[in-house]
């Protein structure tokens, strides 16, 4: 395949014109036969109707079968927690087992992730670190709580009066802890089931979010796209994430840099759906000492880019508002199907970094 390099440029669309012929219809003047038939002495038998592929039960932002879980799994909220991602942090506990993890530009040009648990609950996940004023609209359609270390106070009372149940380590929620092979605050780590006990009563599980395609390979990408192989994402000279398709597995392979990105125990983070969106970033205020970069999604659209198993697709994406899900769309407007799995979000900035951002998709 060619490669297919995008910048923060946006190429204008292509329309097609169909040409249709048609052919003068013909008149056959012979006389018409007759023809007799006995009735049929037995009902006909029907073919029996296709089945359904998708599972009865499934997970709500995977869509793997859940036909094993329990009503308490499903029923459960899902946990959105922020995750730092510097190289001093590197590797993470548990960050494999996230149903959707989505990647954001923060102060310095690092990136730090918010990962989404629900399907798959491990005992503790880390290194958790602060919120910044987007995560409530990035997450806020999961209609779980957001699970930090600590913010400012202006983020977390415009957090908290937005309606988004937080839960924090520096206003006395409990279920954190540190740990000693690192230093403070590359160190603080969650005890998931004690972060579930903390969640407001009347949070459940979360609502599906995007379409998945039922088989698989009905996917958008499957069928519109074209064939891809490698993800080369450029944010800035501190985050440079990369995936690979790995064809034994199905899956792409996430690596930072020119090294695999792994888990305390090993495992190298992996996706089916790979989802790349161009946004906007703006500065919160103009004092430097407090000043962070906000990625705007509420009430925002734009175009990025789904791969979906060995295949890529242009798209065009948006949020109507904190609570509501992304809306992904083929640029001739219909709904982008994701393949059943796990999910990465790659929120890459176009406007507001004041440096040059590109992905590279070959």
């Amino acid at each position: 395949m060619r490669p297919t390099r995008v910048t923060s440029a946006v190429a204008a669309a292509l329309a097609l014109v169909g040409l249709a012929a048609c052919a003068p219809a013909t008149t056959d003047s012979s006389p018409q036969a007759t023809v007799s038939v006995a009735p049929a002495s037995a009902t006909p038998t029907l073919p029996a109707a296709p089945e359904d592929p998708r599972p009865e039960v499934i997970w709500p932002l995977t869509g793997l079968d859940a036909s094993d879980a329990s009503a308490a799994e499903l029923a459960r909220p899902a946990l959105s927690i922020k995750i730092e991602n510097s190289a001093a942090a590197r590797p993470q506990e548990n960050l494999d087992q996230a149903d959707v993890v989505f990647e954001e530009y923060v102060e310095a040009g690092i990136s730090r992730l918010i990962a989404v648990y629900h399907s798959q609950m491990p005992d503790s996940v880390g290194p958790v670190r602060s919120m910044r004023p987007m995560d409530r609209n990035i997450m806020g359609s999961f209609a779980g709580p957001l699970v930090f270390s600590g913010a400012q106070n202006r983020f977390v009372t415009a957090t908290v009066n937005s309606g988004q149940q937080v839960i924090t380590q520096d206003i006395g929620s409990y279920g954190f802890y540190r740990t000693s092979g690192r230093r403070a605050p590359h160190n603080l780590h969650a005890y998931l089931d004690k972060i579930l006990e903390q969640a407001d009563d009347e949070m459940t599980t979360p609502p599906e979010q995007w379409a998945i395609a039922y088989p698989e390979e009905t996917a958008t990408a499957q069928v519109e796209g074209s064939d891809a192989s490698s993800i080369q994402i450029h944010m800035s000279s501190y985050s440079n994430p990369s995936w690979r398709w790995d064809a034994s597995k199905e899956l792409w392979m996430r690596s930072e840099g020119s090294s695999p990105h792994v888990t305390m125990a090993g495992v190298q983070l992996s996706a089916t759906n790979v989802v790349m969106l161009w946004v906007s970033v703006e500065y919160t205020s103009g004092n430097a000492k407090t000043s962070v970069p906000e990625t705007l999604v509420a009430g925002r659209s734009g175009a990025g880019y789904v791969v979906s198993g060995d295949r890529m697709i242009p798209i065009e994406w948006s949020k109507a508002g904190q609570y509501e899900p992304f809306v992904l769309t083929t640029e001739a407007g219909d709904p982008v199907a994701l393949m059943p799995g796990q999910t990465w979000f790659e929120l890459i900035p176009n406007k507001g970094v004041g440096h040059p951002t590109s992905i590279d998709i070959s």
